[in-house]
């Protein structure tokens, strides 16, 4: 069993599985529905296009910074009519998620498409482009035990923030996968994508489930180190 995990930051994000009418809601982290529409574009595929190979991927998140709820209010001309709209983002939150797959050239396919996307890639909605690093790479992990080994995605100096703010604590990280044994909460959702088509679109229930929360490396020699240079659209760049 392989897992690709993906690296998903940014100023704003927006994982909506419940909007209504004027009010566009974000869920607490991100939705499958939502990244399996990123990788559906980093393929080149059209919205119409059958989306199965994805059916067998399992799909985990940890949350590594929830980042703060923020609300954007809209006010939406039409003719001599106005609507008002409240859209809320997940404002500098950091999450690791994790796609397994027992077909790892499928899991390469999307690697190498995320690197290389046809269409630029955003954060559930298009005006939250992603940070560097998108893609970690797979390994030769299961979900669960990918999700519980990472380590920690925050720059070492927020780590010890983080550090010198809780003394004597260590943080647990909150991990969330699509239902197998083992985990002590479930929860039904309706984020299972059946087609992105504009004119039918269909999602279905999944299942998903809470493990146990993750004790990341902390800082130190061991602390991770990525970059957070932001590059709306670097992934498209020609190498």
């Amino acid at each position: 069993m392989s897992t690709l995990l993906l690296r998903l930051a940014g100023p704003l994000q927006s994982w909506g599985t419940e909007s209504r009418f004027n009010t566009r809601q974000t869920g607490k982290e991100p939705s499958k529905s939502g990244v399996i529409g990123m990788l559906a574009a980093a393929l080149g595929m059209r919205r119409d296009e059958e989306i199965s190979i994805f059916q067998n991927v399992r799909f985990g998140v940890r949350t590594d910074h929830p980042g703060d709820l923020i609300r954007d209010y809209h006010m939406v001309h039409y003719l001599k009519t106005a609507d008002v709209t409240n859209r809320y983002y997940l404002s500098d939150a950091v999450f690791l998620v994790g796609l397994e797959s027992e077909d790892k050239s499928l899991l390469k396919t999307l690697e190498e498409a995320l690197r290389r996307p046809v269409w630029a890639l955003y954060l559930g909605r298009r005006s939250c482009p992603p940070t560097q690093p998108l893609v970690l790479g797979i390994r030769e992990l299961s979900l669960d035990d990918a999700l519980r080994r990472e380590p920690w995605l925050l720059p070492e100096w927020r780590q010890k923030q983080w550090l010198r703010s809780h003394p004597g604590q260590v943080p647990a990280l909150p991990v969330n996968t699509d239902a197998d044994e083992g985990g002590y909460a479930r929860t039904v959702v309706r984020d299972a994508p059946i087609t992105f088509d504009f004119r039918d679109r269909q999602y279905g229930f999944r299942t998903v489930e809470g493990k146990h929360p993750v004790s990341p490396i902390p800082a130190g020699e061991e602390a991770v180190h990525l970059s957070t240079e932001h590059d709306a659209l670097a992934e498209l760049e020609e190498s």
